[in-house]
C-alpha cells in the first residue's frame, strides 16, 4: 500500500461539493502526478488545482466517472474510468461512464496521441479513486462516532469489523461532500485489485454494435445545413475561378463560398489546401451533385513534386557527406577499416495516408460572438485556439465536444476539418456539418513521410559486432532515433540526419517514425546475424548482454533488461528454437513509447503462396488496465503494421496523388491477416506505458524476415508487395 499526499503547498489538489440530488461531486486533477517534484509544485498553475473532472455518486450508490481523453478506439473511455473506480472500491456494474467536453480549467491534457493517456494518467487516476473512498469512509466514521480505521469497503459499501454495521456509499455522499480534502491517502497495493487487470467490455460496446449514435457522422440537429468542399487537385497549385453562380442555383443548395484558414496564423492545423471551395445545401445528396458540377480553374503557385522528385531527393541526400551526427561513440571510421566483414543496406518506404474508417466530419455553429463545434478531434485545446486565432472569438465561448472517432493514427491530430467546418459556418451563419469523402480526405495530404535510411555493421574475425552506422533521411524530418537500440551495445556507432522539405503536407502517422525505421533495423540486424553465423535472437541477446554489463554511452533511452526479457519471452512462447517443416519464421524486437515489444511471425506455403500463419507477441507496457482492450490493441498494431508494410503506396503525377481512393490504395483483406495472433504481457508491477502505438513497428521487421526465410529473396523497399512477393 502507498502513501501519498493530495496537497501542494496550499493549493488543494482535490475540492468537493454537493450535488444538487445530494449526492457527491469529486473533482481532480486526471491527469496530475501524485509524486510531483518541487519545481512542478511551484510552477503549477493555479487552473491545475481547480475542479479537473468529476466523480458523481448519487443517493442511490450509482457512480458516473467523466472520461476527458478523446476515444480513437484505444479503449481510454474504459481503461481510464477502471483506474478510477478500482480505487474508489465500487462495483463495476454500478459504474456510469460519460465522455466529457474540452474544459481546460477541469481537465489538463484532452489529447489522443503519442500513447500516453494511461502512462500519464495513471496516479492522478488513482488518487482520485483512492481520495472519494477515503472521504466516504470518515463520514461513515463520524456517523457511528468510530476511526476510520476500523472501516473497510468493497463494491461501494462501508463496513465496521466490530459490529458489522454497513452503509452504501450514496448513504454518506452528501455528508462526504462537506468534508476537507484529507492531506494523505492510501492506495491499494496492486495485488488487490479487483478491476484492474481483469478482462473488461468496452463501455461503448453494445451501443457500437447495435448502431448506437456515438460518432461524429451519427451526429445531427433538425436545423443543420451539409456541407463539403473541393481543394486543389495537386500540391501547388491555387484557386483561379470557378462556375459559382451554375452552383449556387442547383435544387437544395444554399450556399458557395471560398474559404481560407490563413496558414501563417494556424500552423497547426498541418494543412496545404488552406483555400478551399465550400458548397452548403439542405442534403448530403443535393452537395454531393453539386460538387460533380463544379468546373473549377487553378494555376500553380509552385512546383509540382512527384514521387520519383522524392526518390531522388532522398537518394541524393543520403549520398551527400554533410549530415547532421545525432551521436557518435568511439571511432567508427577507424573501426570499419579494422572490420573483417562489413554489411551496408538500404531501406526505403513512401508516404502513406492515414485511412481512417470514418472520413473527416466536424460540426459546427457559429456566429460572431461565440462558437459551437461537436466531432470527432485527437486534439480539442489546439483546434478550440485555432478558431480563436482564426475568427477572433474568445477562448471562452468556445465549446469543442468530442464524440467517439472512427479511428485517428494522427491523422485527427491535425483538426483543419474541424476548423474548415468553423469558418464555414461562421461564413454562411448557419450551423453545417463538414463531411469529407473518401477522396477529399486521401488528397488533402497530413501524410506519414517517405523515409530511407542506410545501415552499415562491421564484423571482427570472431563475428562480434565491432561498428555500426546509420544515415537516416526524410520529408520534414529524420527517422533517426540515435540514443535507441542498437545504440549503447557497440563501441563504436555513428548516427546522422538529414530532412528534406516539401510542399506536400505530412504528419504524425501511428508510431511517428518508428513506423518504418523499427522494421529496417531489425531486417538489417537479421542480415548482420546471418553474416555473423549466429541465431537472430541470440545475436541480438548478446547485444543486450553487453548494454547489461557494459553499456556505451550515457543516453541511451531503453532498458536492456526488459527489452531482452521480451525477447527471451518470445522465444520461449514461440518455441523458437524448435525447426517444423513448411514453416519459416522471423523475428524482431523494438522500444517505443516507454514499451517493449518482441514479436514472431511464422508462415506457411499454401498452394504456392505465402500465409501468415501465426504471430507471437510479448509485451512489457508495466501494469495492464484491462487485458481484453490490450490484446485488441496489441492485435490491431499487428495487422494495420502487415498491411500497410505489405500492400499500401502513395504516388504523385504532377503534384497530384494518383491513389484517391481503396480500389487503387491497397488496404490489408482479412484473408492477408495472420490466422492466429497470440499476446503475452510481461507481469512486473510497473507502472503502466503506452500501448496504441507499440505492437505496429517491429511486425514490418518480423514480416520481412519470415519472407527472406520462405522465399530467399531481402525486402529493403516498402510496399514488400511490388517486390513480387505472393502473400494469399
Amino acid at each position: 500500500m502507498t502513501l501519498i499526499k493530495t496537497k501542494y503547498n496550499r493549493r488543494s489538489f482535490l475540492k468537493v461539493s454537493a450535488a444538487s440530488s445530494g449526492g457527491m461531486v469529486l473533482g481532480f486533477s486526471w491527469l496530475a502526478s501524485c509524486n510531483p517534484t518541487k519545481n512542478q509544485a511551484i510552477t503549477m498553475p493555479e487552473s491545475w488545482f481547480d475542479i479537473n473532472a468529476f466523480i458523481k455518486i448519487a443517493e442511490n450508490g450509482l457512480v458516473t466517472i467523466f472520461s476527458p481523453n478523446p476515444e480513437i478506439g484505444q479503449n481510454v473511455k474504459t481503461s481510464m474510468p477502471m483506474v478510477v473506480a478500482e480505487e474508489l472500491d465500487v462495483d463495476w456494474k454500478n459504474v456510469i461512464v460519460e465522455q466529457a467536453a474540452l474544459d481546460t480549467q477541469k481537465y489538463e491534457r484532452q489529447t489522443a496521441g503519442g500513447s500516453g493517456s494511461i502512462r500519464r494518467g495513471w496516479q492522478g487516476l488513482r488518487m482520485a479513486g483512492a481520495t472519494a473512498r477515503h472521504m466516504l469512509m470518515e463520514a461513515a466514521a463520524n456517523e457511528w462516532a468510530v476511526s476510520i480505521s476500523s472501516l473497510s469497503t468493497s463494491n461501494g459499501i462501508i463496513k465496521h469489523k466490530l459490529t458489522g454495521k454497513t452503509t452504501s456509499y450514496g448513504d454518506m455522499a452528501h455528508k462526504a461532500s462537506k468534508l476537507e480534502i484529507p492531506k494523505k491517502i492510501k492506495l491499494k497495493d496492486p495485488k488487490d485489485f479487483k478491476i484492474i487487470g481483469h478482462p473488461t467490455k468496452n463501455v461503448d460496446g453494445e451501443k457500437i454494435i447495435s448502431g448506437h449514435p456515438l460518432f461524429g457522422l451519427d451526429f445531427k440537429r433538425p436545423d443543420m445545413l451539409i456541407s463539403m468542399i473541393e481543394h486543389a487537385p495537386a500540391f501547388g497549385m491555387k484557386l483561379q475561378k470557378f462556375n459559382k453562380d451554375v452552383i449556387k442555383s442547383m435544387p437544395g443548395i444554399v450556399d458557395v463560398i471560398v474559404v481560407d484558414t490563413k496558414p501563417e496564423k494556424i500552423a497547426w492545423s498541418n494543412n496545404a489546401f488552406t483555400e478551399i471551395i465550400a458548397i452548403v445545401g439542405q442534403t448530403t445528396w443535393q452537395v454531393m451533385k453539386a460538387k460533380k458540377a463544379l468546373k473549377v480553374d487553378w494555376y500553380w503557385n509552385s512546383a509540382a513534386e512527384n514521387s520519383k522528385d522524392h526518390e531522388y531527393r532522398l537518394d541524393q541526400a543520403l549520398n551527400i557527406s554533410e549530415k547532421d551526427i545525432a551521436r557518435k561513440d568511439g571511432n567508427p571510421e577507424a573501426a570499419f577499416k579494422k572490420a573483417v566483414k562489413i554489411i551496408e543496406k538500404t531501406y526505403s518506404a513512401p508516404l502513406l495516408a492515414h485511412n481512417t474508417m470514418e472520413p473527416m466530419n466536424f460540426f459546427a455553429d457559429v456566429t460572431k460572438e461565440r462558437a459551437e463545434l461537436i466531432g470527432p478531434i485527437q486534439t480539442p485545446e489546439s483546434l478550440r485556439k485555432s478558431i480563436a486565432d482564426l475568427l477572433n472569438i474568445p477562448n471562452a465561448n468556445i465549446s469543442v465536444m468530442l464524440t467517439r472517432m472512427g479511428g485517428g493514427f494522427g491523422r485527427r491530430l491535425y483538426g483543419n476539418f474541424g476548423l474548415e467546418a468553423a469558418a464555414i459556418s461562421y461564413k454562411v451563419g448557419r450551423p453545417i456539418q463538414l463531411i469529407y469523402s473518401r477522396e477529399d480526405d486521401m488528397t488533402q495530404g497530413v501524410y506519414r513521410p517517405a523515409y530511407k535510411v542506410k545501415y552499415k555493421a562491421g564484423l571482427d574475425k570472431q563475428n562480434n559486432l565491432l561498428s555500426f552506422a546509420i544515415q537516416g533521411v526524410g520529408i520534414h524530418g529524420s527517422p533517426i532515433f540515435e540514443n535507441r537500440f542498437p545504440a549503447g551495445t557497440v563501441s563504436n556507432y555513428l548516427a546522422e540526419e538529414m530532412s528534406i522539405d516539401s510542399n506536400i503536407s505530412t504528419g504524425a502517422w501511428r508510431a511517428p517514425r518508428s513506423n518504418f525505421i523499427a522494421g529496417a533495423e531489425q531486417s538489417f540486424l537479421d542480415e548482420v546475424a546471418e553474416a555473423a553465423g549466429k541465431d537472430p535472437i541470440d545475436f541480438r541477446l548478446e547485444l543486450f548482454d553487453r548494454a547489461i554489463k557494459n553499456p556505451i554511452g550515457t543516453d541511451n533511452d531503453y532498458d536492456p533488461k526488459r527489452y531482452a526479457g521480451v525477447l527471451k519471452l518470445v522465444r520461449d512462447k514461440s518455441n523458437w528454437k524448435i525447426k517444423t517443416k513448411g514453416i519459416y519464421r522471423g523475428v524482431s524486437a523494438y522500444y517505443c513509447h516507454n514499451t517493449y515489444v518482441a514479436q514472431v511471425l511464422d508462415i506457411e506455403i499454401v498452394n504456392g503462396k505465402q500465409k501468415i500463419k501465426k504471430v507471437w507477441c510479448a509485451i512489457d507496457c508495466g501494469i495492464v488496465i484491462n487485458p481484453e482492450g490490450a490484446t485488441n490493441q496489441a492485435e490491431g498494431g499487428i495487422i494495420d503494421g502487415i498491411g500497410h508494410a505489405m500492400y499500401s503506396n502513395l504516388t504523385f503525377d504532377k503534384g497530384s496523388p494518383i491513389q484517391k481512393n481503396f480500389d487503387t490504395y491497397s488496404m490489408i483483406r482479412h484473408h492477408q491477416s495472420p490466422s492466429e495472433i497470440e499476446v503475452f504481457f510481461v507481469d512486473n508491477g510497473i507502472d503502466p506505458t503506452g500501448l496504441g502505438e507499440p505492437t505496429l513497428p517491429p511486425i514490418s521487421g518480423a514480416l520481412a524476415n519470415a519472407i527472406y526465410k520462405a522465399s530467399g529473396k531481402r525486402l529493403y523497399k516498402q510496399p514488400f508487395i511490388q517486390q513480387d512477393i505472393k502473400l494469399g
